[in-house]
């Protein structure tokens, strides 16, 4: 799959944030979910972005709860080649919610195992995908929606609060990007609410664990 395209969306800039940019504030990120033992976080960044997509540009209440294990069953071979609980990338997991639609996690259960497709298509749709390149872009883009990134988490899991930065940038995880400071980025990850600060991690800001190197999110 080749490079998606950056778009240029007349959408007006969030004035509510001054220094600080945190989605969580305007209720527009949903809630921690837990992959488990399943390498499918590809599926729930690309989720998360699209669920925030609906509650941000689509008045759909922020209890929305779309199917991750729809994206690990069917965006698997041409053109998406995502590999289930073996792994796989958020933007495609997009562009395949942009080509079938997604549908809810109540109509597809998360089973954080590999199973066959059951349901190729959902009601909840986006427009398209696109990518950021930078931490400056992501700055700007960040002011309008939060987003999903792909970072190194090899020692995440030593993580229990405050500002993080003790990691390399071989990319393993795929995460949502939902605030920014001064200081820090804050994330969202999907190791449930018994992780981190409630779900969340702030990375220090900066590329720290290639958090700016392959952004993404829905339109």
């Amino acid at each position: 799959m080749g490079t998606i395209p950056i778009v240029e969306l007349n959408e007006p800039v969030n004035k509510g944030f001054t220094e600080e940019v945190d989605w969580r504030t305007k209720g527009v990120v949903t809630a921690v979910k837990n992959q488990g033992q399943c390498g499918s976080c590809w599926a729930f960044a690309a989720t998360a972005a699209h669920e925030s997509y609906q509650v941000q540009f689509k008045s759909v209440a922020n209890t929305i709860n779309l199917s991750e294990q729809q994206l690990v069953d069917c965006s698997t071979g041409s053109p998406y080649y995502n590999d289930g609980c073996n792994g796989g990338y958020g933007v495609r997991a997009l562009e395949w919610i942009k080509d079938h639609g997604q549908t809810t996690g109540s109509e597809y259960p998360y089973k954080a195992v590999n199973q066959e497709c059951s349901a190729n298509s959902g009601s909840y749709r986006i427009f398209g995908v696109a990518e950021v390149a930078g931490c400056e872009e992501i700055e700007e883009v960040l002011l309008r929606r939060p987003m999903a990134v792909r970072v190194d988490a090899s020692n995440w899991h030593t993580y229990k609060s405050g500002i993080f930065s003790n990691c390399a940038k071989n990319i393993n995880l795929a995460v949502f990007l939902v605030g920014s400071s001064e200081t820090a980025w804050t994330i969202k990850n999907s190791w449930a609410t018994t992780w981190g600060e409630s779900g969340f991690i702030r990375l220090a800001k900066g590329d720290t664990c290639a958090v700016c190197q392959g952004p993404s999110f829905a339109f």
